[in-house]
């Protein structure tokens, strides 16, 4: 018979069933291949769209602080870090005053009898407390000047920016009718600056008083609040150390020193506060966003690595047919549930339910309980494990599944135990897709918004990872939960706007870079292998 007569008759059939030059088999070919190259499209038309829109932030970021240096309020602020440093002496004065209140009930004191003990040592705490009385007034005074002069250069620049509409418009008349005045910001920082004096003898009285009034400490005869005095005298003495270099900061201090773009890129890459509707200054720091992200995420794979993974290689290697049948679908059950309605959950019970058991008398042993906050980061990354654990479980399985049979029955034949060839032969060779499935648990979790917005407690702040353990049961806010919460209620193109857009950006940069990582590692693994 002939080479070429010898086709089949399924391949004659195709041949003959053709649309515009296309087979089914091409048809469907082309089908399938094109999805590479609309997620190549997909994922350019997202870059350039994030790019798009957070484009201009570093130049409004520029600007805003130059007009922030410009004004004097950078100088007002270098000042203000020091009354809060006073201010935070102060407060750790006043939690010994707390804590003794708190000794005196619990020894059965009424209201009256608590304030004859204490008569003694409230001169201490009031005397302290006027100490920081007239820095106060000094910042405050400086900073309604310069803010006067920095709202009114601003109120300038909208009744300009109106002028040139109305131009545009033919409104001549209109935009004649404005009055538009130069702000001179040398003028009102002059009247700050020539107070300079007078803040040095507010520091030298500052420190003088201080110094005088340690040796009268009162001596509460209570082992735990003589502790506390004894770290306060500690942290007044650093303050007074510090004092100086607050000092030589604000007279070093120049208002023309220029900001130039990079300045603008690492107070948002490296900066520490993300404060909005400011009248001082608004800041876009990234690291109390990147800081809570990562937090949640950490608590959330503690849990759901070794589960989904465990459960994985149970179901697979271990379980019988029976139990197969009944934790499979009720695990991957748990991807169906709305990410809301987890978050409802969170709120209503598990937060509720954690803070309950944090005060059992039987846990009273552990520093950071009882938690104060039900909303916290342990509170998101326990429900967040929830969501991982069926995306890790059945990719997790499916790598299981992968392993070829021979290489368990060659272990078995070898006189392994089935223990041995799992944690030998199985996990290792499918360990590559077991690292997948982490780094796809972890992107749901990292990319999650819903639960924490929810539960995470949305507190900006740098988690307090000097405490330990203990930093999981503070309240955090995340790069998707910011951008979540804040979107919808800002200016379009404002600079608030395009910070956001930048946050998103960022967690789309996070995103493409575990991914290529994830891969490096995969094909690392493999080539060992091999």
């Amino acid at each position: 018979m002939d080479k070429r007569s010898s086709k089949t008759r399924y391949q004659l059939a195709s041949n003959r069933k053709s649309f515009l030059g296309l087979t089914k088999e091409s048809a469907l070919k082309g089908l399938f291949g094109g999805n590479a190259f609309v997620s190549i499209v997909v994922l350019g038309l997202i870059t350039l769209f994030l790019f798009k829109e957070g484009a201009g932030f570093f130049g409004q970021y520029r600007d805003s602080l130059l007009l922030y240096r410009q004004s004097g309020l950078e100088y007002v602020e270098l000042m203000r870090g020091q009354q809060n440093a006073l201010s935070a002496l102060t407060r750790y004065l006043n939690s010994i005053r707390s804590r003794q209140i708190e000794k005196l009930a619990e020894e059965g004191y009424d209201f009256q009898e608590s304030r004859a003990i204490m008569e003694e040592s409230e001169d201490f705490f009031y005397d302290f407390e006027d100490l920081a009385v007239p820095l106060r007034e000094h910042v405050i005074e400086a900073n309604e000047i310069l803010s006067a002069a920095r709202d009114s250069y601003q109120e300038m620049q909208n009744l300009s920016e109106h002028r040139e509409s109305l131009l545009k418009s033919g409104r001549q008349d209109e935009a004649d009718a404005l009055e538009i005045r130069e702000i001179d910001f040398a003028l009102f920082f002059d009247i700050v600056k020539s107070r300079e004096s007078e803040y040095i003898k507010i520091n030298e009285n500052l420190i003088r008083g201080i110094e005088g009034i340690l040796p009268s400490t009162p001596d509460f005869g209570d082992a735990e609040l003589q502790a506390k005095t004894e770290r306060f005298k500690e942290l007044a003495g650093m303050f007074i150390e510090e004092v100086s270099k607050f000092e030589e900061n604000v007279l070093a201090w120049e208002r023309s020193r220029p900001v130039p773009i990079s300045e603008a890129f690492t107070s948002f890459i490296f900066g520490k506060k993300w404060v909005t509707n400011s009248s001082i200054q608004d800041w876009y720091g990234l690291i109390p966003l990147m800081s809570g992200s990562l937090l949640v995420a950490m608590v959330a794979m503690f849990f759901a690595v070794p589960l989904g993974v465990g459960a994985a290689i149970y179901v697979n290697q271990v379980a019988r047919s029976l139990e197969r049948d009944l934790i499979k679908p009720y695990i991957e059950f748990i991807s169906a549930i709305p990410s809301v309605v987890i978050g409802f959950f969170g709120i209503a019970v598990f937060g509720t339910l954690i803070r309950e058991v944090s005060g059992w008398e039987s846990l009273a042993w552990i520093d950071f309980f009882p938690i104060s906050e039900r909303l916290n980061a342990f509170t998101a990354g326990g429900l967040l494990a929830l969501m991982a654990i069926p995306t890790i479980f059945t990719l997790a399985e499916d790598a299981l599944n992968n392993v070829p049979l021979s290489y368990k029955e060659a272990s078995m034949a070898m006189g392994s135990t089935r223990l041995q060839t799992i944690v030998r032969i199985i996990v290792p060779t499918a360990l590559s897709g077991i690292i997948s499935a982490v780094l796809l648990g972890f992107g749901r979790v990292i990319g999650e918004t819903m639960v924490v917005l929810l539960c995470a407690g949305n507190r900006i702040e740098i988690p307090r990872f000097a405490e330990g353990i203990g930093v999981v049961f503070e309240p955090v806010h995340t790069m998707t939960g910011i951008i979540a919460q804040e979107l919808g209620e800002v200016v379009h193109g404002s600079m608030h706007y395009r910070a956001l857009f930048m946050v998103g950006l960022v967690l789309f940069l996070i995103s493409l870079l575990i991914n290529y990582f994830a891969q490096k590692i995969v094909m690392k693994f493999q080539i060992s292998r091999g």
